[in-house]
């Protein structure tokens, strides 16, 4: 009996302790599962809501575990069926000892099983382990090893403080009341292993070990998230940290986080405060729509603009605005992200410099010289706009040009800008000829100085040129004065010296005449007393021009005056081979003048068509007619020159205008023969002759009262 109940086999166990272990199995496998899709949605939900980065890849890598995870639990399945199978044959052989061989094989699936199941979580890229209430490690994958650089051997068994230095047991301890009560934790921990100074960080997610309804441990199932923080950090110190004012806002415009820089920009003390203002708060017109904000029909495309808002103290600032939008997984816009900076001083500082150009530009429109700037290739680089009034050129037609390869560009100044950039003169100055572009000769004084860039390189020289025509022509006009008055002086000398010699003349003459000569004898004193008178008469005109009566207007015969002319300057047209042709009305009226001045007019006149005559041919003729009509007498001047051309003679009494080259003449003739007829309420006028030439007509008004004074015959031509 005794050996039979020792040699009698172990009865088997029943197959429903298998089926209770499968089903065991299979809800850990779907508690698995469904914290797997806890922590996803969990995990996916705060961080792509929170985080500023992408975290797509996150619900994809737990999609991957769960799935690795349910082919592992269906081999289990599978193992857990062939076991039950082998059971099922055992009990059928109820009695029958098992064999070795069948031994063998239920070892063998048994540590397949638990092979299986240990390189599943091997295969777990993230941080998996089993922990009890008391810290001991009892299970590990193998990224457990490689983060404590310790075997798998050497952790399982031992507690978890031994390993890291945080968190501390203390700081575990506090939660873990509240952790045994909802049987569930997820959150972020910091972690430092021991002998690494490298903080770590861990999102984790502990789900309670349960045993008979008591919690004995804690599944761990942490990924590292340390570079993420890392990013975060970084990016957060920047938020904090950037110069750039940076926003987050709404559609509408509603602010929802700036940084620091941003809030003081605006003038807020806080953040608070600011994220506190209505969008139209930040507009100079509340009225308006808000300024950060965009229309519904906007595309969230990055916009690149430039606002104004305004301060806390109603102060307004400008803006360069850069910002875009912000999709949800739907593709609707949640917000837009930008970055504003400041450019109220760069635009404050370019107004003031563009105020400063236009400041520079009106200076040097209203200076009364000419400024040119002459580069190192003897090119134009700048002139004002003061060539238009002295020159009658534009800038643009001097820009770029060599000074030398101009029509009519003077050797002087060339000679004044080489000496200064050569340096042989560091400041010179000349006096030139200048044609205008009307064809008329003006004098110009250049000033000349080196240029320099902003390194204090040489680039060029400056050059201010003043038209001085009138100061010249001034200076020439009193040098002729003072000349024509030592003239005058001198002439009024001889003439008063030939008075009496010629005195003498006349008065012997007449005594050889009465006292019998003969006939030959009288014809020839005749001539000689004809001759005398003729001189006496030239010697009256010449102390009637150089020691004119006192100023003052009296009544006068303009035929005479005129006649008195022509005898004074005789000589020279005879000279010239220039004929007069003098004819005057009878009976003319008288006007009122001072016959000094009048004579003057016409001496001028005369001088004129003389020199017009002389360019043009040898020889010519100077026709000369007086005339009066019911209110003024007239006088016509006319020669056979040139003429003038029609473009010129609008301009021709005009002070110092003249068309002949410097020092052949002042331009201020006929100005001043405008001027002194004009004191007389008389004029003149100019005109070309329709057979050539020019013909100028003075015209003045009868004296009232008048009557024919010491009337005129017509005169015989003159030579």
């Amino acid at each position: 009996m005794s050996d039979q109940k020792q040699n009698s086999p172990r009865p088997p166990r029943a197959p429903g302790h298998l089926e209770q272990e499968e089903s065991k199995l299979w809800r850990l496998a779907l508690l698995f599962l469904v914290l797997l899709a806890t922590g996803l949605a969990a995990l996916s939900w705060e961080r792509l809501q929170n985080l500023p980065y992408h975290l797509g890849a996150l619900p994809i890598g737990l999609l991957v575990l769960s799935i690795l995870f349910a082919a592992y639990a269906y081999g289990r399945r599978r193992e857990v069926g062939e076991l039950k199978s082998l059971l099922q044959n055992l009990q059928e052989r109820a009695g029958v000892t098992p064999s070795e061989e069948q031994l063998d094989h239920l070892s063998q699936l048994i540590l397949r099983s638990q092979r299986s199941f240990k390189e599943l979580i091997d295969s777990f890229d993230d941080i998996a382990f089993a922990i009890s209430l008391d810290g001991t490690l009892r299970t590990v994958n193998r990224r457990v090893s490689d983060l404590l650089g310790s075997p798998f051997t050497e952790i399982v068994g031992r507690k978890i403080d031994e390993f890291i230095e945080e968190p501390q047991r203390d700081e575990a301890d506090k939660g873990l009341r509240r952790f045994i009560e909802t049987r569930r934790w997820s959150g972020v921990v910091r972690v430092r292993v021991k002998g690494n100074s490298r903080a770590l960080y861990f999102d984790c997610v502990l789900n309670a070990i349960v045993k008979g309804d008591e919690v004995v441990g804690a599944s761990t199932l942490a990924r590292d998230v340390t570079e993420e923080r890392e990013k975060e950090r970084r990016f957060t110190e920047l938020f904090e940290t950037l110069q750039e004012g940076v926003y987050f806002s709404r559609p509408e415009g509603k602010l929802l986080d700036v940084n620091p820089a941003l809030v003081s920009m605006l003038g807020y003390s806080s953040k608070e405060e600011l994220l506190a203002v209505e969008p139209s708060g930040l507009n100079l017109n509340p009225d308006e729509d808000p300024v950060l904000g965009r229309g519904v029909d906007d595309r969230g495309g990055t916009r690149t603009r430039e606002i104004t808002l305004r301060r806390k103290d109603a102060t307004p600032v400008i803006f360069q605005d850069a910002s875009r939008a912000v999709w949800d997984g739907s593709g609707n816009i949640i917000r837009y992200q930008g970055t504003l900076v400041d450019v109220t001083e760069k635009r404050n500082m370019e107004k003031q410099i563009q105020q400063q150009e236009e400041f520079r530009q009106y200076l040097l429109e209203s200076f009364p010289d000419l400024i040119l700037a002459v580069d190192l290739e003897e090119r134009y680089s700048f002139v004002s706009s003061r060539i238009r009034d002295l020159l009658g050129y534009r800038p643009e037609d001097l820009l770029g040009n060599k000074i030398d390869d101009l029509k009519d560009h003077s050797s002087e100044l060339v000679t004044l800008y080489r000496d200064v950039v050569s340096g042989k003169q560091l400041f010179a100055a000349c006096e030139y000829g200048a044609r205008h572009h009307d064809g008329s000769w003006r004098t110009m004084r250049a000033s000349a100085s080196r240029l320099f860039d902003a390194k204090g390189n040489l680039s060029g020289a400056i050059i201010s040129v003043r038209d001085i025509s009138i100061e010249k022509k001034l200076e020439q006009q009193i040098i002729q004065s003072e000349r024509m008055a030592a003239m005058g002086q001198m002439i009024g000398g001889f003439a008063h010296e030939l008075n009496n010699p010629l005195t003498a003349i006349l008065g012997v003459s007449e005594l050889l005449q009465d006292e019998g000569a003969g006939e030959a004898t009288k014809k020839q004193l005749s001539m000689l007393q004809q001759q005398a008178r003729r001189a006496a008469e030239i010697v009256q005109n010449l102390m009637y021009f150089s020691r004119p009566p006192a100023p003052g207007k009296s009544r006068l015969n303009l035929g005479e005056l005129v006649d008195r002319t022509l005898h004074l300057h005789a000589y020279s047209l005879r000279k010239s081979n220039i004929t007069v042709d003098f004819l005057s009305e009878s009976g003319l009226p008288p006007v009122v003048g001072d016959p000094h001045q009048l004579m003057q007019v016409f001496l001028n006149l005369i001088l004129n068509a003389e020199q017009a005559i002389r360019e043009a041919r040898d020889r010519g003729t100077i026709r000369v007619r007086l005339g009066h009509t019911d209110d003024s007498v007239w006088a016509t001047f006319q020669d056979d020159g040139p003429g003038i051309a029609p473009e010129i003679l609008p301009n021709i009494f005009d002070p110092f205008y003249t068309t002949k080259r410097p020092g052949r003449g002042t331009g201020l003739g006929l100005s001043i023969c405008k001027a002194v007829l004009k004191e007389y309420e008389g004029n003149i006028e100019a005109a070309s002759a329709p057979g050539g030439g020019a013909v100028f007509t003075v015209m003045l008004p009868i004296a009232s009262g008048g009557t024919a004074v010491a009337a005129e015959g017509t005169a015989t031509p003159s030579s």
